[in-house]
């Protein structure tokens, strides 16, 4: 049974007449009838009553015109539902992102995509770039900005990089300037410092922690375990300083004394990820050029 032969069905059905069906569904009308007897012939019954002037549903036809019409308008709901999705009028995109990116890079970008597609739900995961690795490779997330690189090699993920990302000393303004007020401090001047510290897993806590030990240090942290507000607001406090994208910091408002790192200073990279065996959909993959086009 095909959604063509109901369609011509229905249409004799309403116009009682052959000629006038066909007209109305744009098709030859030999062909037309051939499609009712070829329906007719899979039911193993006949739909109509033929007789000269006079076209009548048998009580199979009766029985079937409500079904087909249901079947018919259930397609039409199919092919506008599909049609919407790939208008990017309704969906949805499902990004995982670090916390620093969720309050650095994103918030401009996602209101630019929401303005432009206002239907498309997007539903945020924050987490480190493990969890998002993890996240990306079993299917729940269609894109995630990770940093690289990754903490452990993913074939079976493609990274296109985004942006290089500078870190910045970020201190309570009421507490002694860091490196004895130098307007860009080393790695090394943070040595002796108290240290406000993300929680384990942060990609930012794993770069600080190296950058401190490859100049010859241990950090000494005042504070650690906190996501980005949190060790902010501990900054904030003065309970003692932290290394944070510069993006987050520009976008932190007052209470922050921002110290830049001297050359060579500390960078990240910032990637934008997704799974290779799976096409992004198509509002990820719009979401995808908008973040690549920032």
């Amino acid at each position: 049974m095909q959604l063509q032969q109901l369609q011509y069905f229905v249409a004799v059905a309403e116009t009682r007449h052959f000629t006038r069906a066909a007209e109305v569904v744009h098709v030859a009308q030999p062909s037309l009838s051939q499609q009712i007897k070829a329906l007719e012939r899979e039911l193993g019954a006949d739909l109509f009553l033929r007789a000269r002037g006079n076209i009548a549903l048998t009580d199979a036809g009766e029985a079937l015109l409500p079904v087909a019409r249901r079947i018919l308008a259930d397609a039409d709901t199919a092919r506008h539902e599909v049609l919407e999705l790939v208008q990017l009028r309704r969906g949805r995109v499902r990004l995982g992102a670090t916390p620093s990116l969720c309050t650095g890079l994103l918030p401009d970008v996602l209101r630019a995509f929401h303005d432009r597609y206002p239907g498309i739900r997007l539903l945020i995961e924050e987490g480190g770039s493990h969890d998002l690795v993890r996240e990306l490779a079993r299917g729940a997330l269609d894109l995630a900005l990770v940093v690289l690189p990754l903490p452990t090699a993913s074939p079976s993920l493609t990274t296109v990089e985004l942006l290089r990302e500078d870190l910045v000393v970020v201190s309570s303004p009421e507490s002694p300037r860091p490196g004895g007020g130098r307007r860009a401090v080393r790695v090394g001047d943070l040595e002796g410092e108290r240290l406000v510290m993300f929680r384990h897993g942060y990609d930012l806590r794993e770069l600080t922690v190296a950058a401190c030990r490859s100049a010859g240090f241990e950090p000494d942290f005042a504070v650690e375990g906190g996501e980005m507000d949190a060790v902010l607001g501990f900054v904030r406090a003065g309970l003692g300083m932290a290394v944070v994208p510069r993006m987050v910091a520009a976008r932190s408002g007052r209470g922050l004394r921002v110290t830049p790192l001297a050359r060579p200073g500390l960078h990240r990279t910032i990637a934008l990820a997704h799974r290779s065996d799976v096409a992004p959909p198509r509002a990820a993959r719009e979401l995808q050029r908008m973040l690549l086009e920032r």
